[in-house]
Protein backbone atom coordinates (compact mmCIF):
# COMPACT_ATOMS: atom_id res chain seq x y z
CA UNK A 1 0.00 0.00 0.00
CA UNK A 2 1.21 3.40 -0.97
CA UNK A 3 0.76 5.18 2.43
CA UNK A 4 2.10 2.32 4.17
CA UNK A 5 5.29 2.51 2.51
CA UNK A 6 5.50 6.43 2.46
CA UNK A 7 4.80 5.91 6.45
CA UNK A 8 7.93 3.97 7.13
CA UNK A 9 10.22 6.15 4.40
CA UNK A 10 9.00 8.80 6.90
CA UNK A 11 9.93 7.52 9.81
CA UNK A 12 12.87 5.60 8.33
CA UNK A 13 14.23 8.65 7.90
CA UNK A 14 13.90 10.32 11.53
CA UNK A 15 16.23 7.65 12.76
CA UNK A 16 14.98 7.99 16.02
CA UNK A 17 11.37 9.22 17.53
CA UNK A 18 9.57 9.21 20.54
CA UNK A 19 6.17 8.19 20.36
CA UNK A 20 3.02 9.67 22.20
CA UNK A 21 1.40 6.63 23.44
CA UNK A 22 -2.22 5.98 24.99
CA UNK A 23 -2.72 2.85 23.81
CA UNK A 24 -5.55 3.50 21.29
CA UNK A 25 -6.04 2.24 17.44
CA UNK A 26 -3.93 5.02 16.12
CA UNK A 27 -0.75 5.47 18.41
CA UNK A 28 -0.28 1.40 19.05
CA UNK A 29 -0.32 1.19 15.05
CA UNK A 30 2.26 3.96 14.38
CA UNK A 31 4.53 2.77 17.67
CA UNK A 32 4.25 -0.62 15.72
CA UNK A 33 5.26 0.60 13.06
CA UNK A 34 8.21 2.94 14.35
CA UNK A 35 9.15 0.20 16.35
CA UNK A 36 9.15 -2.11 13.19
CA UNK A 37 11.78 0.46 11.03
CA UNK A 38 13.62 1.93 13.88
CA UNK A 39 13.82 -0.55 16.75
CA UNK A 40 15.06 0.50 19.69
CA UNK A 41 15.18 3.66 18.10
CA UNK A 42 11.59 4.25 18.95
CA UNK A 43 10.73 4.85 22.65
CA UNK A 44 7.29 5.19 23.58
CA UNK A 45 5.64 7.91 26.08
CA UNK A 46 2.00 7.43 27.71
CA UNK A 47 1.18 10.33 30.27
CA UNK A 48 -0.69 9.22 33.45
CA UNK A 49 -3.64 11.31 34.95
CA UNK A 50 -6.95 11.25 36.52
CA UNK A 51 -8.61 11.66 32.90
CA UNK A 52 -6.72 8.45 31.54
CA UNK A 53 -8.37 5.06 32.56
CA UNK A 54 -5.94 3.06 34.78
CA UNK A 55 -7.35 0.16 32.14
CA UNK A 56 -5.44 1.62 29.24
CA UNK A 57 -2.45 2.60 30.94
CA UNK A 58 -2.52 -1.40 31.95
CA UNK A 59 -3.01 -2.14 28.13
CA UNK A 60 -0.25 0.47 27.24
CA UNK A 61 1.97 -0.99 29.73
CA UNK A 62 1.31 -4.80 28.11
CA UNK A 63 1.44 -4.12 24.89
CA UNK A 64 5.28 -2.37 24.92
CA UNK A 65 6.33 -5.78 27.37
CA UNK A 66 4.90 -7.89 24.58
CA UNK A 67 6.95 -5.88 22.00
CA UNK A 68 10.05 -5.28 23.91
CA UNK A 69 9.55 -1.37 23.39
CA UNK A 70 11.29 1.08 25.28
CA UNK A 71 8.02 2.31 27.40
CA UNK A 72 8.35 5.52 30.13
CA UNK A 73 5.15 6.61 32.31
CA UNK A 74 5.21 10.20 32.64
CA UNK A 75 2.83 12.14 34.65
CA UNK A 76 0.87 14.99 33.47
CA UNK A 77 -2.26 15.84 35.73
CA UNK A 78 -4.45 17.53 33.27
CA UNK A 79 -6.34 19.34 36.63
CA UNK A 80 -3.05 21.38 38.13
CA UNK A 81 -3.26 23.37 35.00
CA UNK A 82 -4.25 26.72 35.24
CA UNK A 83 -7.99 26.90 33.88
CA UNK A 84 -7.95 23.45 33.26
CA UNK A 85 -10.88 22.78 35.79
CA UNK A 86 -12.99 25.07 34.14
CA UNK A 87 -13.51 22.82 30.69
CA UNK A 88 -13.20 25.96 28.43
CA UNK A 89 -13.10 25.40 24.96
CA UNK A 90 -9.73 25.28 24.47
CA UNK A 91 -9.11 22.64 27.07
CA UNK A 92 -7.46 20.16 24.74
CA UNK A 93 -4.99 22.66 24.26
CA UNK A 94 -3.86 23.40 27.59
CA UNK A 95 -4.33 19.65 27.86
CA UNK A 96 -1.91 18.62 24.61
CA UNK A 97 0.75 21.23 25.35
CA UNK A 98 1.32 20.55 28.52
CA UNK A 99 2.04 16.79 27.82
CA UNK A 100 3.90 17.56 24.76
CA UNK A 101 6.41 20.26 26.56
CA UNK A 102 7.19 16.93 28.96
CA UNK A 103 7.43 14.76 26.21
CA UNK A 104 9.85 16.91 24.28
CA UNK A 105 11.83 17.28 27.61
CA UNK A 106 11.94 12.97 27.92
CA UNK A 107 12.96 13.30 24.20
CA UNK A 108 15.76 15.62 25.08
CA UNK A 109 16.97 13.69 27.82
CA UNK A 110 17.27 10.56 25.54
CA UNK A 111 19.19 12.49 23.04
CA UNK A 112 15.83 11.84 20.40
CA UNK A 113 15.22 15.01 17.85
CA UNK A 114 11.76 14.03 16.98
CA UNK A 115 8.62 13.23 18.57
CA UNK A 116 5.39 12.14 16.92
CA UNK A 117 1.66 11.83 17.78
CA UNK A 118 -1.12 9.76 15.84
CA UNK A 119 -3.59 12.08 15.01
CA UNK A 120 -4.82 10.92 11.07
CA UNK A 121 -6.54 12.24 7.97
CA UNK A 122 -10.48 11.86 9.96
CA UNK A 123 -9.14 14.90 12.22
CA UNK A 124 -8.43 17.48 10.12
CA UNK A 125 -12.96 18.08 9.80
CA UNK A 126 -13.08 17.91 13.54
CA UNK A 127 -12.61 21.01 16.07
CA UNK A 128 -9.06 19.98 17.56
CA UNK A 129 -7.60 22.43 19.52
CA UNK A 130 -5.10 20.14 20.70
CA UNK A 131 -3.78 19.96 17.23
CA UNK A 132 -2.58 23.23 17.66
CA UNK A 133 -0.02 22.51 20.40
CA UNK A 134 1.04 19.77 17.98
CA UNK A 135 1.83 22.75 15.54
CA UNK A 136 3.24 25.02 18.41
CA UNK A 137 5.43 22.55 19.81
CA UNK A 138 6.72 20.99 16.13
CA UNK A 139 5.20 17.52 17.21
CA UNK A 140 5.37 15.28 14.05
CA UNK A 141 2.23 13.76 13.04
CA UNK A 142 3.31 10.90 10.52
CA UNK A 143 -0.44 9.09 9.80
CA UNK A 144 -1.79 12.03 8.60
CA UNK A 145 1.16 13.07 6.39
CA UNK A 146 0.83 9.56 4.84
CA UNK A 147 -2.70 10.33 4.12
CA UNK A 148 -4.19 8.05 6.35
CA UNK A 149 -7.35 7.49 7.73
CA UNK A 150 -8.97 5.49 10.99
CA UNK A 151 -10.75 3.06 8.39
CA UNK A 152 -7.12 2.17 6.93
CA UNK A 153 -5.63 2.47 10.37
CA UNK A 154 -7.51 -0.57 11.23
CA UNK A 155 -7.34 -2.75 8.18
CA UNK A 156 -3.36 -2.31 8.15
CA UNK A 157 -3.59 -2.94 12.16
CA UNK A 158 -5.54 -6.22 11.40
CA UNK A 159 -2.89 -7.12 8.99
CA UNK A 160 -0.21 -6.51 11.47
CA UNK A 161 -2.24 -8.66 14.21
CA UNK A 162 -2.28 -5.68 16.20
CA UNK A 163 -5.30 -6.55 18.67
CA UNK A 164 -6.44 -2.71 18.54
CA UNK A 165 -7.67 -3.52 15.26
CA UNK A 166 -11.20 -3.19 16.29
CA UNK A 167 -10.77 -1.41 19.42
CA UNK A 168 -13.41 1.44 19.98
CA UNK A 169 -11.96 4.89 19.58
CA UNK A 170 -11.17 6.01 22.72
CA UNK A 171 -11.00 10.09 23.93
CA UNK A 172 -9.73 11.51 27.48
CA UNK A 173 -12.68 11.32 30.32
CA UNK A 174 -12.82 14.80 30.40
CA UNK A 175 -14.47 14.77 26.95
CA UNK A 176 -17.59 13.37 28.62
CA UNK A 177 -18.29 17.18 29.82
CA UNK A 178 -20.08 20.03 28.12
CA UNK A 179 -17.44 22.81 28.06
CA UNK A 180 -18.10 24.81 30.79
CA UNK A 181 -18.91 22.15 33.37
CA UNK A 182 -16.38 21.68 35.86
CA UNK A 183 -14.46 18.94 35.73
CA UNK A 184 -13.26 17.22 39.07
CA UNK A 185 -11.53 14.15 39.49
CA UNK A 186 -14.44 12.49 41.69
CA UNK A 187 -16.72 13.40 38.48
CA UNK A 188 -13.88 11.78 36.12
CA UNK A 189 -13.92 8.68 38.45
CA UNK A 190 -17.73 8.29 38.65
CA UNK A 191 -17.58 8.40 34.69
CA UNK A 192 -14.45 6.08 34.63
CA UNK A 193 -16.54 3.72 37.05
CA UNK A 194 -19.56 3.39 34.98
CA UNK A 195 -17.69 2.79 31.62
CA UNK A 196 -15.87 0.46 33.41
CA UNK A 197 -19.27 -1.21 34.58
CA UNK A 198 -20.65 -1.62 31.09
CA UNK A 199 -16.98 -3.12 29.25
CA UNK A 200 -16.96 -5.51 31.86
CA UNK A 201 -20.65 -6.50 31.10
CA UNK A 202 -19.45 -6.81 27.33
CA UNK A 203 -20.58 -3.82 26.05
CA UNK A 204 -17.65 -2.65 23.24
CA UNK A 205 -18.76 0.87 22.06
CA UNK A 206 -19.44 2.65 25.38
CA UNK A 207 -19.73 6.66 26.25
CA UNK A 208 -20.57 7.48 29.40
CA UNK A 209 -21.75 11.35 29.16
CA UNK A 210 -21.99 13.43 32.85
CA UNK A 211 -24.52 16.30 32.92
CA UNK A 212 -25.05 19.03 36.11
CA UNK A 213 -28.64 20.22 36.69
CA UNK A 214 -28.86 21.95 39.74
CA UNK A 215 -28.34 19.64 42.58
CA UNK A 216 -28.40 16.85 39.75
CA UNK A 217 -25.79 14.41 38.22
CA UNK A 218 -27.14 13.14 35.22
CA UNK A 219 -25.53 9.85 33.46
CA UNK A 220 -26.19 10.21 29.42
CA UNK A 221 -25.01 6.14 28.61
CA UNK A 222 -24.00 5.88 24.78
CA UNK A 223 -24.06 2.31 23.63
CA UNK A 224 -24.34 0.79 19.91
CA UNK A 225 -27.46 0.52 18.98
CA UNK A 226 -27.58 -3.41 18.17
CA UNK A 227 -26.83 -3.42 22.17
CA UNK A 228 -30.07 -1.67 23.14
CA UNK A 229 -31.82 -5.63 23.33
CA UNK A 230 -28.54 -6.39 25.52
CA UNK A 231 -29.22 -3.64 27.99
CA UNK A 232 -33.01 -4.32 28.32
CA UNK A 233 -32.59 -8.20 28.34
CA UNK A 234 -33.38 -9.84 31.59
CA UNK A 235 -33.91 -6.64 33.55
CA UNK A 236 -30.12 -5.74 33.11
CA UNK A 237 -30.92 -2.10 32.84
CA UNK A 238 -31.86 -2.18 36.06
CA UNK A 239 -28.75 -3.42 37.29
CA UNK A 240 -26.88 -0.68 36.02
CA UNK A 241 -29.35 2.08 36.86
CA UNK A 242 -28.45 1.08 40.87
CA UNK A 243 -24.57 0.90 39.84
CA UNK A 244 -24.75 3.84 38.69
CA UNK A 245 -26.51 5.60 41.56
CA UNK A 246 -24.44 3.48 43.60
CA UNK A 247 -21.45 5.48 42.14
CA UNK A 248 -22.91 8.82 42.72
CA UNK A 249 -25.22 9.83 39.59
CA UNK A 250 -28.73 10.93 40.45
CA UNK A 251 -30.55 10.12 37.12
CA UNK A 252 -29.51 7.46 34.79
CA UNK A 253 -30.30 7.86 31.02
CA UNK A 254 -30.08 5.72 27.35
CA UNK A 255 -29.25 7.91 24.38
CA UNK A 256 -31.73 6.44 21.80
CA UNK A 257 -29.14 7.63 18.88
CA UNK A 258 -26.64 5.35 20.08
CA UNK A 259 -22.70 5.75 20.70
CA UNK A 260 -21.07 8.24 19.02
CA UNK A 261 -17.28 8.70 18.82
CA UNK A 262 -15.02 11.76 19.99
CA UNK A 263 -16.41 14.67 22.52
CA UNK A 264 -19.79 15.63 23.45
CA UNK A 265 -18.79 19.01 22.31
CA UNK A 266 -17.86 18.08 18.46
CA UNK A 267 -18.88 20.31 16.11
CA UNK A 268 -18.79 23.34 18.27
CA UNK A 269 -16.08 25.96 16.94
CA UNK A 270 -15.11 28.51 18.83
CA UNK A 271 -11.58 30.78 19.27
Amino acid sequence: MEQMEALKQSIREKGKMVVAFSGGVDSTFLLKVAHDVLGDGAVAVTARSCSFPERELREAKAFCEKEHIKHIVVESEELQIEGFSHNPTNRCYLCKKELFTKIWDIAKEYDIPYVAEASNLDDNGDYRPGLMAVAELSVLSPLREAGMNKSMIRELSHGLGLPTWNKQSFACLSSRFVYGEEITEERLGMVDRAEQLLLDAGFHQVRVRIHESGTNTIARIEIGTEDFAKMFADDFYQKVNAACKEIGFTYVTLDLGGYRMGSMNDGIRKA
